[in-house]
């Protein structure tokens, strides 16, 4: 059984997830087959009809800022536990300038860590689809539907790969914290990690991906330029 998790550095649901998958030489057209993504509740779930629409199309609602073991996480969890594909924006935002890679939400990286078996993690960096649906087109909105006609670059990397047992062991050596016991704290535990031993873990995965991730996107920007 193969585990999944494809990550991307832009969260816009409304083109990026949908369009990019029909690029030339895509696969499968199998619906069984197809991603899982994590999507912002208060965007792709605001209403009744929203939320069928977006559920047909294989999207899990994210709650912002109910941190990383909300329920929906879990539900994502068994996405990658039954071998599934998952889309993820670890980004958590949407971006459409040509800047650095900022710094990555945990969730992906919580992910991959609490999955039973370590997944398949494929970066994907892209550019032009600011211009297919610009933020600030009309009267500073953005388009009804996705424009035409615009030129889309897109680079899938080689697999990020995580010897999870090593990083496990170097997070348990981790000085605990004396204020695991404020409010808000996780009460979820990893292979007997502390709460301070997590984040030491997620930081550093969401660190490795914000690398791989960093060099695609200049080494996209470098192939613009020639």
């Amino acid at each position: 059984m193969v585990y999944n998790l494809q990550i991307e550095q832009s969260a816009e649901i409304w083109t990026n997830d949908p369009l990019m998958w029909g690029f030339k030489g895509f696969p499968t057209t199998d619906a069984q087959l197809g991603r899982w993504v994590l999507t912002a509740e208060d965007i792709c779930f605001k209403n009744v009809v929203l939320s069928y629409m977006f559920r047909l199309g294989k999207c899990i609602p994210i709650t912002r800022g109910a941190g990383i073991y909300q329920d929906h996480m879990n539900e994502a969890l068994e996405v990658l536990s039954d071998g599934g594909w998952l889309h993820s924006f670890p980004e958590g935002k949407i971006a459409q300038d040509s800047q650095p890679i900022r710094r990555l939400k945990w969730g992906t990286a919580s992910l991959i860590a609490r999955a039973p078996i370590t997944p398949i993690v494929l970066p994907i960096v892209h550019s032009g689809f600011e211009k297919v649906m610009p933020e600030k087109l009309f009267f500073g909105r953005r388009p009804p539907v996705p424009l035409c006609n615009k030129e889309i670059e897109i680079i899938v990397g080689e697999p990020i790969e995580f010897d999870m047992a090593s990083l496990k062991q170097e997070a348990s050596m981790v000085p605990r914290d004396s204020s695991s016991e404020r409010k808000g704290s996780s009460t979820v535990t990893l292979d007997g990690l502390d709460e301070a031993a997590q984040r030491w873990l997620y930081q550093k995965m969401s660190d490795k991906i914000q690398s791989v991730m960093e060099r695609l996107r200049k080494t996209l920007l470098n192939l613009k330029q020639h």
